[in-house]
């Protein structure tokens, strides 16, 4: 059920991104909060150096996961399930299944200081709070200040036989 998103996936990609997005609406500071949370320009830009996996269900792309390698760590990107499709371990398959195409020893997860759902779920998958986030936000993304100083990052080392069997 999970594949590899294609170009022609592009709609579907901004439709799970923006629908899952609401749930930062009142929680984020306000400032970095709008809709669309990303907007289709943005998503093409994105697309060019992400490579995204997508869940299926009943024939249609459910969820999505990106990974996009910079230097020497692979960044986990644009993390989205569709809300009526989330708490079924979807989520712990993408990222399951991203570790496997990760080339790099470092995987890490920038989130939202206040999304402690995420956090909750990268943690629970042996992610780890990094305490130099500010350096790792300027070094491996292209985001603005007021971002950076409301994130954090999560890492982890990357063990080839490593797998996740705690489905969400």
């Amino acid at each position: 059920m999970i594949r590899k998103c294609e170009e022609s996936d592009t709609g579907r990609i901004f439709f799970i991104v923006n629908e899952a997005a609401r749930a930062y609406e009142g929680v984020i500071p306000a400032d970095c909060y709008h809709q669309p949370y990303m907007p289709m320009e943005e998503l093409k830009r994105e697309m060019k150096r992400i490579t995204f996996y997508g869940w299926r269900a009943n024939g249609e792309l459910v969820g999505v996961m990106g990974i996009e390698p910079v230097k020497d760590v692979t960044l986990v990107r644009h993390a989205y399930i569709l809300p009526q499709w989330q708490g079924r371990g979807i989520g712990s398959l993408l990222l399951n299944h991203i570790t496997g195409k990760v080339n790099t020893s470092r995987l890490l997860i920038g989130t939202w200081a206040d999304a402690q759902w995420a956090i909750e779920f990268y943690r629970k998958h042996g992610f780890n709070l990094s305490s130099d986030k500010d350096e790792l936000l300027s070094t491996y993304w292209d985001i603005p200040r007021r971002q950076i100083e409301t994130s954090v990052v999560l890492g982890t080392q990357i063990h080839r036989s490593r797998s996740f069997s705690n489905l969400e």
